[in-house]
């Protein structure tokens, strides 16, 4: 019974190290988009923000999906 509990433990430990390490990454990733962010709204015109803001607003469920695709353009906020 000892042996299942260490194993148990042992796999435990390593799923969570595997974890934390993902919540790294995802925090870095978050930190490096929300610069992206904010650096395309600086760049962006008033009418390349309102043109996107019209774009949003019938697709308020996925706000990610015409992220993507205008990021390189520099219209995306």
């Amino acid at each position: 019974m000892d042996l299942v509990k260490n194993h148990l433990m042992y796999a435990v430990r390593e799923e969570v190290e595997i974890l934390k390490e993902q919540i790294r990454e995802l925090v870095e990733k978050n930190s490096q988009l929300e610069r992206e962010n904010t650096l395309l709204k600086t760049l962006a015109s008033p009418e390349q923000l309102e043109k996107f803001q019209s774009r949003l607003s019938p697709e308020e469920p996925a706000p990610e999906t015409p992220q993507a695709p205008e990021a390189p353009g520099g219209s995306a906020v």
